[in-house]
């Protein structure tokens, strides 16, 4: 059964829940109009459920009061959610070390609905600048982390996750199981997923993913390296990053005691 059609889906929790999506680490602040345009909903839902989340202390209005800002009570939930995923806290070292040795962004991905999300991030020192934050979200289709973490899912859950994610970006259910054939021998050969460079979403992007099965969460999570072409072609992510990140995900394994299934 759909989601929407579902008499146990809270469609209101969903609609609330996808406004404090939409905010982004590099926002000033977002108006209703705004949110209205990232979430799709009419300005009018958007109104109603900014007023409720601020009186629940999700929002504020500090500043600017025409523009809406996380809150207090979000700050609360997202570190209780961070402490609670113990996984979380083991990573940040391990993929700092990753960043600052290769001199690439390295990042922790999730899906969020039909796309991944960027719920992470660790910056090379010395870098001064490098593109994505949290709250960015690449496609399934034609980015690496996408490609990985479709790749290891399981059979039911592929199927799930297709059906939700279709027609996103030409994901079509034969272009979903061309990209887990193509991605599951690459994780099962050196542990690591480059996505064609023809098939990129974003010319100016370069990545190299690995997935990780966590106990704490019901799907895989992704780790990723990425920076510019001129810094991380596809040689060095094969001789190098891919390598170095892949190693670094296996030591996480072996920290938390878990190991990757067979594809």
């Amino acid at each position: 059964m759909d989601d929407q059609t579902d008499r146990r889906f809270a469609t209101t929790l969903a609609r609330g829940l996808s406004v404090l999506r939409a905010f982004r680490p590099s926002d000033d602040g977002l108006s209703n109009g705004e949110l209205a345009q990232r979430t799709g909903l009419p300005k009018s839902t958007v109104s109603r459920l900014t007023f409720t989340l601020g009186r629940l202390g999700y929002l504020t209005q500090a500043g600017r009061g025409d523009r809406y800002r996380p809150g207090p009570s979000l700050l609360a939930l997202g570190n209780v959610a961070a402490a609670s995923i113990s996984f979380v806290e083991l990573s940040g070292p391990l993929m700092q070390r990753v960043a600052d040795e290769t001199g690439t962004l390295a990042l922790l991905l999730v899906r969020d609905g039909a796309r991944m999300l960027i719920a992470k991030t660790w910056r090379p020192s010395g870098v001064s600048s490098l593109w994505l934050e949290v709250g960015h979200r690449p496609p399934l289709n034609g980015s690496s982390s996408g490609h990985a973490f479709l790749a290891s899912l399981s059979e039911p859950d592929f199927a799930a996750v297709v059906a939700e994610a279709r027609g996103d970006r030409g994901l079509t259910p034969e272009r979903a199981a061309e990209i887990r054939r193509e991605a599951g021998a690459q994780v099962m050969t050196r542990g690591y997923v480059i996505a064609p460079p023809d098939s990129y979403f974003a010319a100016g992007i370069h990545a190299v993913s690995a997935p990780f099965h966590a106990a704490d969460t019901a799907e895989p999570v992704v780790f990723t390296c990425g920076a510019g072409p001129d810094v991380l072609s596809v040689e060095r992510m094969e001789a190098e990053v891919g390598p170095r990140l892949r190693d670094a995900v296996r030591e996480l394994e072996r920290m938390t005691g878990r190991r990757s299934p067979d594809l």
